[in-house]
């Protein structure tokens, strides 16, 4: 199932984000090859957004290979290379970390509590990253 939150307040556009987290999806294995995203009315309506932004955000994901279009079938996730699957995964996990910091940097969250924050959330130090 896809979950998107979008901030209506960042200066990331929306499509961007709503792009953005399907790929995270995809990355993680959430989203899986062959399945149908939301309908372009029913996310609009669910994000309270124009139909052309979700249209704009899943034909920029069609586009970079994420997604395939069908004319009155829907919107489906295309299987992806493993090869291609770490770089997906690589550029979510940087994107999300881009908007981890920025929503930081709004609360006022400091780098070193981000960090501590996120070093106990993968239950270990920094050094379990490598």
């Amino acid at each position: 199932m896809l979950r998107v939150d979008i901030d209506p307040t960042h200066p990331t556009p929306l499509y961007e984000q709503i792009a953005a987290q399907v790929r995270s999806a995809v990355a993680a294995g959430s989203l899986l090859a062959g399945q149908a995203l939301p309908s372009v009315r029913r996310l609009a309506t669910a994000l309270q957004v124009n139909p052309a932004t979700v249209v704009r955000a899943y034909k920029s994901l069609e586009l970079q290979g994420y997604v395939r279009v069908r004319r009155g079938a829907g919107t489906f996730v295309q299987a992806v290379a493993e090869g291609t699957r770490t770089l997906q995964g690589e550029r979510a996990a940087t994107e999300l970390v881009r908007e981890m910091f920025a929503k930081a940097v709004r609360l006022g969250v400091t780098g070193s509590e981000l960090e501590k924050a996120l070093a106990r959330e993968l239950g270990g130090g920094a050094e379990d990253l490598a």
